[in-house]
């Protein structure tokens, strides 16, 4: 480190500031309260014999604090701290303080902390250091908890108990957890180490796996996450709450780089999950509001979800329903009171529209995220009603909450001119002119479709059981992880093909600007030049979950090994309307889930999960007369594909 001239000049005060606080806290050892003796001292006849050893201890602390703070080295508010701490803890706060900044080495403060050591009696010398108290053992098994990740209580001013505090006056909690596991799949034919339905590629043989099911084995920690949760003070009064979240996992892709391409598949990226500030605003004890601005959970369809031990998709397209999405959302919360607590919560929020569909050129999503949902030039709204109160008032039980959600948003595709396509069968005159499309539509052409939907969705803890429901109904759900993972489709029905050939006729097709999708031309029932509209892929489902504490059931200890036991079994489903997915082709239609997991806690902070599952999915139109049409499994042509799934693994949090 550089030596500035005034780090010389520091460390002179130090020394000469040292020797006073050693005095400081002899005196404050032999008066017992340091505040208290510092306080009489201080005051004017008070009676109490001045102790000038902290009278001029306080002053040299007082006068140092304040050149460092005009030199630029101490916030104010860090020298407000420090001044303010007990006297046998300013010299400490002062050195760390120094330290963490730079300003000086260890090595170099030590030369002024060693005169400052208090001798050690003979008698303290010998003692034992005491041993640190232990937490008071559980005097209940809780019961088992809904997974939350909505938050209904307003935040308290000053309410987060700090692993850091910044200069800036902002304290932050660090968490997180190391997840691991071993998995065994009867088949996994996309070779992912998550489940996904099956006959994700339904034409004709491209789904098939091979010979066999394609079982596979695998061993994965990218499970692993970690978030800070953040507050600022608020100096201008003490009924504003101003907090944070930025967490992240290693749930990305892999990544592919000259130096890992050999050691790709233990190089997973890490992503962002939620990067969010709130601020809470308290009216008075029964009522406040909310205005949160960032990436959170979405209040559609997001406020449940299942307690399966597989998180990396979590019942992606098997029924499960949730999204993290940036967005702007408001809220007013009211407690009504009575002896069930009843909490109401109504929610608005203006979210960024996403579709999920993927680009043709990868290099246009990585630069725009998606077009299609920021093209429709407007947000997507979303708003969500929660009602919550305690449904069973025995101890450990968590309280029930019944949420009602909605979704409303609009998706454009565009063609630009350059891309509308040529008319080709012109042999028998089934096309006037091979350019009677781009003389139709010579700016380009667009296309929208809408997005709505709704949730009901229910937690009900109890004492000895806890039941978890969700049951969701809209159209074009893809970007939610749900509705067979189909988003649009072009619908042609009253127009005539006429590109192909005269013995294969076919739509004339023109790519989006994004590569994302096609839209379909051809010619109406008067010969008119047309293209289709896109409509949504309407879809419900919903899934299940009920979970016991065994170990409270069977009325274990709760201070022993034994009281951490608990299974949860899950089933979910997801339903796409056959009609919608078979203007797609023939494709899956209905994917559902069912689980059952076992869980064991060692501790509050260390549990140890095993699950078995089947995942299945089935094709769109299983009436089919020739099989031929089916996608093949095994090698031969199969009405619906599954997989059974074994997992187990710890998971360590803090």
């Amino acid at each position: 480190m550089k030596w500035n001239p005034w780090m010389g000049s520091l460390l002179l005060v130090i020394g000469m500031v040292a020797p006073a606080l050693a005095g400081t806290k002899d005196a404050s050892d032999a008066k017992g309260t340091p505040e208290s003796a510092v306080n009489a001292a201080a005051q004017p006849g008070s009676g109490a014999t001045p102790n000038f050893a902290v009278i001029a201890g306080k002053a040299n602390v007082t006068a140092l604090l304040g050149v460092l703070v005009m030199k630029g080295v101490l916030a104010p508010a860090e020298a407000n701290a420090i001044g303010n701490a007990a006297p046998d803890a300013e010299f400490q706060m002062l050195v760390e303080a120094l330290a963490r900044k730079g300003v000086v080495s260890a090595e170099e403060l030590s030369v002024v902390a060693e005169p400052i050591a208090k001798p050690v009696e003979p008698a303290q010398s010998a003692q034992a250091p005491a041993a640190p108290a232990k937490p008071a053992a559980p005097k209940v098994i809780p019961a088992v908890a809904p997974l939350r990740v909505l938050q209904l209580e307003p935040s308290k001013p000053d309410g987060l108990v700090p692993d850091l505090k910044l200069g800036s006056g902002a304290r932050l909690k660090v968490y997180g957890m190391v997840k691991t596991s071993v998995i065994y799949d009867t088949s996994a034919p996309y070779g992912t180490d998550m489940p996904l339905p099956g006959f994700l590629t339904a034409s004709g043989t491209t789904f098939d796996p091979g010979p066999t099911r394609s079982p596979e084995f695998h061993a994965k920690a990218r499970f692993a996450r970690m978030g800070t949760n953040f507050e600022w003070p608020d100096v201008a009064g003490s009924h504003n709450a101003i907090t944070g979240k930025l967490e992240f996992d290693f749930e990305g892709n892999f990544s592919r780089a000259l130096n890992r391409n050999i050691s790709t598949i233990r190089s997973s990226m890490a992503s962002i999950r939620l990067a969010y500030g709130r601020i809470d605003h308290r009216f008075n004890d029964n009522t406040s509001m909310f205005g949160l601005f960032g990436q959170d959970f979405t209040p559609f369809g997001s406020s449940t979800l299942p307690n399966i031990f597989e998180t990396t998709g979590l019942g992606l397209g098997f029924g499960t329903l949730y999204e993290r999405a940036p967005q702007f959302r408001f809220g007013v919360g009211h407690k009504i009171g009575s002896s069930r607590n009843v909490f109401f919560q109504p929610e608005f929020a203006v979210v960024m529209p996403a579709y999920g569909n993927d680009p043709s050129n990868v290099a246009d999503q990585l630069g725009y995220g998606e077009k299609q949902g920021a093209d429709s030039g407007r947000p997507e709204v979303q708003a969500r009603l929660v009602l919550q109160w305690q449904l069973d008032k025995a101890a450990g039980v968590a309280p029930a909450q019944l949420i009602f959600s909605g979704v409303q948003g609009n998706r454009k595709a565009m063609v630009r001119a350059s891309d509308v396509p040529l008319c080709s069968n012109t042999a028998l005159l089934v096309c006037p002119d091979p350019k009677v499309f781009q003389k139709a539509f010579p700016q380009g052409a667009q296309t929208t479709s809408n997005r709505a939907g709704w949730t009901g969705e229910i937690q009900l803890p109890t004492r000895y059981v806890t039941v978890i429901g969700k049951f969701w109904n809209g159209s074009d759900l893809r970007w939610y992880f749900v509705g067979a993972l189909d988003s649009n489709f072009n619908d042609t029905a009253g127009m005539t093909k006429v590109c192909g050939t005269d013995a294969a006729p076919a739509f004339c097709t023109g790519a989006s600007n994004d590569g994302a999708s096609s839209l379909t031309f051809g010619l109406n029932g008067a010969g008119t030049p047309v293209f289709a509209p896109q409509r949504p892929v309407r879809a419900i489902g919903g899934f299940l979950d009920v979970a016991f504490p065994l170990s409270r059931i069977f009325g274990a200890d709760p201070a022993s090994r034994s009281a951490g036991w608990q299974i949860n079994f899950h089933y979910a489903f997801d339903q796409a309307k056959t009609s919608d997915v078979l203007h797609l082709g023939n494709q899956r239609s209905k994917n559902d889930l069912a689980a059952a997991t076992l869980s064991w806690k060692m501790n509050n902070l260390v549990s140890f999960v095993l699950e078995e599952s089947m995942y299945r999915t089935r094709i769109a139109n299983p009436s089919l007369s020739e099989s031929a049409t089916f996608p093949k499994y095994e090698g031969y042509p199969a009405r619906q594909w599954h997989d059974i799934r074994s997992e187990f693994g710890p998971i360590f949090t803090f």
